[in-house]
């Protein structure tokens, strides 16, 4: 009976440990697309600095665009959150995005950590679950 109660609290463990690791994957994923926006957006800048795309599509509602020019490419309206945007200087802007991918790798390195970390727990665990198991079957018969 004392195998059969410590397979229990394996098996709860292990639950855990899975629920655990699938929302830090998916953490790392969305975390993962952040950074591509991010890129997107450095390059996208650095294009417009070096004057090659002064020319854009703008949204204009129910999926549809048109194609504006650029004029003043020396600030840049930024979201910071919560439905707020400032205005940046664009030097500003790109050390803002540096400074923003710098903060995302560093928690997306610490996410791979701790998944890591998890993945060797379930690993240790899930063999002692296994004995148990064939234990209690045994014990069973």
């Amino acid at each position: 009976m004392e195998d059969q109660q410590r397979l229990e609290e394996i098996a709860n463990e292990l639950n855990m440990y899975q629920s655990q690791a699938e929302f830090l994957q998916q953490q790392i994923e969305s975390v993962k697309a952040s950074l591509n926006e991010l890129e997107i957006l450095e390059n996208t800048l650095k294009s417009i600095k070096d004057g090659e795309e002064l020319e854009a599509l703008v949204p204009v509602g129910a999926g549809s665009f048109v194609s504006a020019e650029l004029k003043n490419t020396d600030e840049i309206v930024m979201s910071v959150g919560a439905g707020v945007a400032i205005k940046k200087k664009f030097e500003d802007a790109s050390q803002t995005i540096t400074t923003q991918k710098e903060d995302l790798s560093k928690a997306m390195n610490q996410m791979v950590e701790n998944l890591q970390k998890i993945s060797e727990v379930i690993a240790t665990l899930s063999p002692q679950a296994e004995e148990l198991m064939q234990k209690v079957r045994g014990s069973e018969q």
